[in-house]
This record gives structure tokens, sequence and C-alpha cells, in this order.
């Protein structure tokens, strides 16, 4: 437990594995530029961990040719799956619905699919996306570039609209339910039977 968040085993492995990842990934980017600070501080945003060359296909390069990024992958996979885990149980334990667990789910399924499952199915962990700020921005391009034009694709402009547009309506909601508190606006479980939305139920 840190503070009032209970972390649970499955908070503990999400954290432990997710700071190896963290570490791996910025020791390799201090060892690029010489293990100097300053320069690791200039240079943080064009720093990567790239993945191993092509030549390796899948299979396990030494460590300095993408070892450390196959290694990294494995404890950042590990993290993020033991994180998901994490919410999922709590919704089950608390006895609530397992919305955020399975939206969580869509998210990380970009995630595998771009970071395993393609670069798998491509025979080369070399498709797999760098670790780093406008590294893994400059592969999104050459991406976009390689398989048409992302941005005007209908279905990548909708899924960037109900995403986008997701995240607003929850903080609408989220602002309605904060701003109707001194009015009972949060008590949603008792009020939901009754006619009317927060809003209305508080005026």
């Amino acid at each position: 437990q840190i503070g009032p968040v209970f972390l649970g085993w499955t908070g503990i492995i999400a954290l432990s594995t997710g700071l190896l990842w963290f570490v791996i990934v910025g020791l390799n980017m201090l060892a690029q530029v010489g293990w100097s600070i300053p320069e690791f501080l200039r240079q943080g945003f064009w720093l990567a961990l790239d993945p191993p060359g092509p030549e390796w296909g899948l299979r396990m390069p030494p460590l300095n040719e993408g070892g450390w990024y196959i290694i990294s992958s494995f404890f950042l996979l590990v993290s993020v799956m033991s994180w998901w885990l994490r919410s999922y149980l709590l919704a089950q334990q608390h006895k609530m619905g397992k919305h955020v667990a399975w939206a969580f789910l869509a998210a990380i399924w970009l995630f595998l699919v771009l970071g395993l499952f393609r670069p798998f199915l491509m025979g080369s962990w070399s498709e797999a996306v760098p670790y780093g700020i406008f590294p893994h921005l400059d592969w999104t391009t050459a991406f976009s570039i390689r398989y048409g034009n992302l941005y005007y694709n209908p279905f990548h402009c909708l899924s960037i609209v109900f995403l986008y547009g997701s995240v607003l309506l929850f903080a609408m909601h989220g602002a309605t339910i904060l701003a109707t508190t001194r009015f009972g606006g949060d008590r949603e479980l008792e009020q939901i039977y009754d006619r009317g939305t927060a809003s209305e139920r508080a005026a």
C-alpha cells in the first residue's frame, strides 16, 4: 500500500516490472551519450532504445544489438498486463462494472498488436516500436506512409473522434457530478431511480 492507494500483489508486480523497464530504457539512453547527465537532458527527446535489426528475425540478439530491448519489452508487457488484472480484480471485489478494465484492454490491444503480434507475424522484432519520445513518433509517421496516410483513413478518423469524444463526455459527466456534490448530485446510487439528470435533481 502506498498512502491511500491499495496495490495488492498485482499492483506490486506491475510497479516493480514497470520500474525495471524504465531503468533499462533510461540506462541504455544514458549509455548512448557517454553517461553524461547534461547531454542526456539535452538530447533526451531524441534518444531511443531501438528494437533488434532485421537480420536477427525473432531470435534473441546480443544485449547491445537489441537484447536490452527484448528484455525491457518483456518487463513492460508483464507490468501492463498486471495493472490491467489489478483494475479488473478491484472492480470485481467492489461489485462494480468492468467497463474501465475493458476500455483499458482496448488500448492494451493496440499496444500488443504493434509491439508483439505484428512483429511476430512478420517474423522480425525489428518491426516493433522503439522506446523514445521523437523516435516512436518517427516510427508512427513511417508506419503511416508505408500503409497509406492514416490521417485520411476514415476509420482512423472515427477512432480518434470517439476516443477524444468519450474523454470529453467522461470529463463533462465528472464535472457535473463534482459541481452538484453540495446539492447531493453525487448520491447517484440512491437517486438512480429518480427522474432527470443530476443537474436537474440538484436544481
